[in-house]
């Protein structure tokens, strides 16, 4: 499906709400990622092998694109209708990732399909959960995604906040995690905001960490280092991402060690 490629151009940029020059995609980016190593694993597996996966990529992409708008109209839906802002919020995804006018037709059938009474979520997510396993930077999209959708209205709702945490549980991810993305979500709209980084509160800067304020120092420098290494822009690059996109890796670094340093500060170590 060539909406992957034009979501490379697109949704990273929105999802970590920073001002860049060109908006990426972090869909894009992480099925980039896993395509990248199932192409890898193709090479040493024969001709036949390879076009058995790119068939299956090909698929995954569709599902992958047909769930994250009907999902995220379930989720508009699940307060009992759908505001004008939950709209802006979807069509603006669909404008950052650059979609075709075909496209953005197809998504917004996919986004009505969710809010109808007879959305079948738990079988929709079960077949997303049981294609995506063991691609987690594909599940951490799909959840990021939906969050971010879910956040850019405001508050979030009770109905609201169990139906994201049932699709994160289904998806194989746990509480601490979703957390974590709620938290680097809402640090990085409040910097797009106009606000520095370093005013985030304590309780923030933990959650964007992932840890809870009992933690040892040890915990904190363990997740620092953890996930400084999982984001790095120069070992992303070395996963497959162009050059292009290390600015976007780079906002995302800046929340995590500006977290990590007020945390620190506040903790009195070095």
């Amino acid at each position: 499906m060539p909406w992957i490629g034009k979501a490379v151009g697109g949704a990273l940029g929105f999802v970590v709400a920073s001002v860049v020059a060109r908006p990426l995609s972090l869909i894009g980016l992480a099925i980039g990622i896993a395509l990248g190593h199932q192409f890898d694993d193709g090479m040493s597996s024969g001709q036949a092998a390879r076009t058995r996966r790119g068939f299956g990529s090909e698929r995954i992409q569709q599902l992958f694109f047909e769930t994250t708008f009907a999902v995220m109209g379930h989720v508009a839906k699940i307060d009992g209708r759908v505001s004008e802002d939950n709209i802006r919020a979807a069509r603006k995804i669909m404008h950052s990732m650059a979609l075709s006018p075909e496209q953005v037709q197809e998504a917004i059938a996919h986004f009505t399909a969710g809010k109808s009474v007879g959305f079948r979520r738990k079988e929709i997510l079960n077949r997303l959960q049981d294609r995506l396993r063991g691609r987690r930077d594909l599940t951490r999209a799909f959840v990021e995604i939906q969050m971010q959708a879910a956040l850019a209205v405001g508050s979030i709702s009770k109905p609201k906040r169990e139906l994201l945490w049932e699709i994160a549980r289904t998806l194989g991810m746990g509480r601490v995690e979703l957390a974590q993305i709620e938290a680097l979500i809402r640090a990085q709209q409040y910097r797009a905001s106009g606000a520095r980084a370093g005013q985030q509160s304590l309780e923030e800067a933990y959650g964007v960490l992932g840890l809870a304020p009992d933690c040892s120092d040890q915990d904190v420098k363990t997740a620092y280092r953890r996930l400084m290494n999982e984001h790095h822009p120069d070992k992303l690059v070395a996963k497959g991402l162009p050059e292009s996109m290390m600015k976007v890796a780079e906002e995302k670094t800046q929340e995590i060690r500006a977290a990590y340093d007020l945390v620190k500060e506040r903790r009195g170590f070095s």
